[in-house]
């Protein structure tokens, strides 16, 4: 009688402490205001840049959204494309997401993205939070295109990318001109984003001419269609 209670009590503190439910948000996420971009279920809430609804090669896979690319043919996959969020965020905000890919896979998560026919693709106006197989671009000087980095601009402090395959979790935090992005419990960046030194560095990037150039920290959220797998999900927003 004794083990069985004991037993008992062990499956209930198992119960309790059990890893929170994928693309939900628990009581204390929703008193503070998180809201969830991915439902888990459907693809509601987001659909092609520049365009009416979303392609077939986006999907739901299991818990996650997948860019379903059975063979790689160039950077962009046939009926996918860069996605973004119906909804457009301004003001400051915390976002976090879940992220893996295949071998040799290339993605990314857009912040602070203008869709306007006068800017061609989602990269050219919003941030990029690289998400990739760093087995793409070696231990070459080219470090601002790797897992964390912000694509063109800066790189990560630290190298915090788990293998291919694993769940990495991202956590961005802009908040009074302040960017700070952390990847897997450690901070990657911490960018003034009013300093004479952001301002050089967008300058010599391809976004020179992007909103962000000009101050403008609002806009959709984006993922990036590179033409390789990959897999997202526990995407959610908070306003602060």
């Amino acid at each position: 009688m004794k083990n069985l209670c004991l037993c008992i009590i062990c499956f209930i503190v198992a119960l309790g402490t059990q890893a929170q439910v994928a693309n939900t948000l628990s009581g204390q996420e929703k008193k503070e205001g998180w809201k969830l971009l991915f439902d888990g279920k459907s693809l509601i809430g987001w659909h092609t840049y520049g365009k009416k609804g979303i392609g077939p090669a986006w999907k739901v896979e299991g818990d996650a959204l997948l860019l379903h690319v059975p063979e790689r043919a160039g950077n962009k996959t046939q009926g996918g494309g860069d996605i973004v969020t119906d909804d457009v965020f301004t003001g400051d905000f915390e976002l976090k997401f879940d992220w893996k890919i295949t071998r040799l896979a290339n993605s990314g998560v857009f912040l602070f993205v203008t869709e306007s026919p006068k800017y061609e693709n989602a990269h050219n106006t919003g941030l990029e939070i690289q998400v990739t197989d760093n087995a793409i671009f070696g231990e070459g000087p080219d470090n601002n295109r790797r897992a964390g980095d912000l694509f063109g601009i800066a790189s990560s402090r630290l190298r915090e990318v788990k293998s291919v395959g694993e769940w990495n979790q991202t956590h961005v935090v802009f908040q009074k001109g302040r960017l700070n992005i952390f990847l897997n419990g450690f901070q990657i960046h911490e960018i003034r984003l009013d300093s004479q030194a952001w301002k050089e560095a967008l300058a010599k990037s391809g976004l020179k001419e992007a909103p962000i150039s000009q101050g403008k920290f609002t806009g959709r959220i984006g993922i990036q269609d590179w033409g390789s797998q990959a897999w997202y999900r526990n995407i959610k927003i908070k306003p602060l």
